[in-house]
């Protein structure tokens, strides 16, 4: 079963019917020039509203490592994102499981990354557009996923209920993860839409 992350939660609600629709985990946002950016203690709600078994998510972007302490000391993250130009050893620092962020354009060697962040839980692949490092809504070429890639691929960029399908079929990954997918707005979810989503994703693998 491919596990479904719903990224870019802002509201106690969107949480509720990201759970209660059977996504496997939340992505909240510590990164200021992001619409869907919250704060420390609007983070400490999202994460209390949760039911047990949705695993929380932690969005960096180049932070100051003592920001990502404070943000550690106050919310219950269970795994830490990197969408950044963070190195490995920045990415080992905190004592959590993490997932890297690499925008996938032409040219970008994923097996090369895979080898620098072998100590990563995952790879999250996200479309390249320039001077934006995530949630952009654009699909990147699948074909450019190498078959033998050694760590579990999350796949992102551009999914939603009508190419998340293909997109499983065609690249196999661990898991897929949407934001403006699922959206009415930035950082409003819809909840059919969310629903809409993860039934795609289970269907496709009948």
């Amino acid at each position: 079963m491919t596990r479904v992350k719903i990224c870019g939660i802002t509201r106690v609600q969107d949480a509720l019917a990201v759970a209660h629709s059977g996504a496997d985990a939340i992505g909240l946002v510590f990164y200021k020039p992001s619409p869907r950016c919250v704060s420390i203690a609007q983070a400490v709600q999202l994460a209390r509203a949760l039911p047990p078994f949705v695993t929380t998510v932690g969005l960096f972007v180049d932070a100051d490592a003592a920001f990502v302490r404070e943000v550690l000391a106050a919310v219950p993250l269970d795994v830490l994102q990197f969408h950044g130009d963070e190195s490995p050893d920045y990415c080992v620092q905190f004592n959590k499981p993490y997932l890297k962020a690499i925008r996938v354009k032409e040219g970008v060697d994923l097996l090369q990354c895979a080898a620098d962040f072998s100590s990563a839980q995952g790879l999250l692949l996200d479309a390249f557009v320039a001077g934006i490092p995530g949630g952009t809504g654009a699909v990147f070429d699948w074909s450019l996923i190498p078959q033998n890639l050694p760590l579990p691929v999350i796949l992102s960029g551009g999914l939603d209920a009508d190419n998340v399908a293909a997109a499983i079929r065609q690249t196999h990954p661990y898991a897929v993860d949407v934001s403006s997918g699922v959206e009415v707005s930035k950082g409003i979810k819809d909840a059919r839409k969310i629903a809409a989503f993860i039934q795609e994703v289970k269907h496709c693998e009948l």
